[in-house]
């Protein structure tokens, strides 16, 4: 008798506790949009480090089929910081920089006085697909 109470305190028990919860089915996730990577606040080195952008109209066409923007850069500068600076300034991802020095020239002016036009260094950034700058906000 001993053993029938034990046996019935034992299944007693086991009926008390909960059922184990039924597995969970995984959430049907929505589409997910590709989320834009955020970059911190552009500093006053990358002021100093982008100068300018440069508009020809090659530069003009490149933007237009390539997705690439050029501008002029410090003398200094690396295609490490040119980058990062970009991508603090414009707040896009950029996928590859080119940089070219750009030599300066000696002119006539009036055919009578000699001039020189100063070089630069100037860099083509390429930005990645999906994404765009406007440099001409008004």
């Amino acid at each position: 008798m001993a053993e029938e109470k034990e046996n019935l305190e034992v299944v007693e028990q086991a009926a008390e506790k909960p059922a184990k919860k039924a597995a969970r089915k995984p959430k049907a996730k929505k589409a997910e949009e590709p989320k834009k990577p955020s970059f911190a606040k552009p500093t006053a080195h990358d002021f100093e480090v982008i100068v300018a952008p440069l508009i020809t109209e090659k530069s003009m066409a490149l933007m237009q089929n390539a997705n690439k923007v050029t501008v002029k850069v410090a003398e200094k500068s690396n295609k490490v910081e040119i980058k990062e600076a970009f991508q603090r300034i414009f707040q896009v991802k950029v996928t590859d920089v080119k940089v070219v020095h750009q030599i300066g020239k000696t002119t006539t002016r009036g055919g009578r006085y000699k001039g020189t036009i100063s070089g630069f260094k100037k860099a083509v950034v390429t930005i990645a697909e999906g994404e765009a700058i406007d440099l001409f906000k008004e």
